[in-house]
């Protein structure tokens, strides 16, 4: 049965989040993240898109972009397959990375655009790794802060006021507000964070998800044991972090 097309944005502003094929990891450290937004910039001037924040999280992007000439399926095709490239090439491995369909949502007034924007900075708070959106590392908060790259910041400044520094004052404070927003969410509450999981997998011997997969079955089956008893980590959040189908480690004894 063909897939229920997407409805386009009246405005072409899209919310969009790729997360990785089973929920695994997609940035194995900072390297990958710097080559993700290396690609994200030479792919803006490719397809012409208007890109006005992002946030990069270990096993997904939120990307908030506006389609103009080249239509936003096609873009997003053109990043994560250059993306997926470099990255089977750096970890000797093959096959997709990223979940095949990415979700997105219509962005189509400037109140849920400025609510999509906050929640895309935000989101690095929501997951417990920073305490405010100024410390907030990997999103686009800091292009805003200092001499942007290849975001549109004047856009969405300009919402704010016509002059630039009140406008950036308006901006940060609306940035930094407490909230309740809650938009494209998927990630599941756990006792303990991806990367205490990841740092668990490495003093068993496995310093990647790649690595793993590569180790011969008992090797990498033992490992598997011993984190699926450790309090606090779950099979689906496991599934995720080592790109090992939920289905297979549940097998494994």
């Amino acid at each position: 049965m063909p897939r229920e097309a997407r409805e386009k944005s009246k405005t072409g502003i899209y919310h969009i989040m790729l997360r990785g094929i089973n929920r695994q990891t997609i940035f194995e450290d900072n390297e990958d993240k710097k080559r993700f937004l290396t690609t994200l910039a030479k792919y803006r001037d490719v397809s012409n898109f208007q890109l006005y924040g992002y946030c990069l999280m270990d096993n997904h992007v939120h990307l908030l972009m506006k389609e103009v000439e080249e239509p936003i399926a096609l873009t997003i095709q053109r990043i994560s397959a250059s993306y997926v490239l470099w990255y089977n090439h750096k970890y000797c491995r093959c096959g997709h990375l990223f979940q095949e369909r990415f979700k997105s949502e219509n962005v189509e007034d400037k109140k849920y655009f400025l609510v999509v924007l906050r929640y895309i900075h935000q989101n690095p708070i929501k997951a417990g790794l920073a305490s405010n959106v100024k410390d907030c590392h990997w999103t686009s908060i800091k292009q805003y802060m200092s001499h942007p790259t290849f975001i549109h910041t004047d856009f969405v400044l300009k919402l704010f006021s016509s002059n630039p520094q009140e406008a950036l004052t308006l901006f940060m404070q609306y940035m930094s507000k407490p909230n309740q927003d809650q938009r494209l969410e998927y990630e599941e509450i756990i006792k303990l964070s991806d990367e205490e999981v990841r740092q668990c997998l490495r003093e068993l011997g496995a310093a990647s998800s790649s690595e793993l997969q590569r180790m011969d079955r008992p090797k990498r089956n033992r490992i598997l044991v011993r984190m699926k008893k450790m309090k606090g980590v779950s099979l689906r959040q496991l599934a995720r972090v080592t790109g090992i189908s939920k289905s297979l480690i549940q097998k494994v004894k």
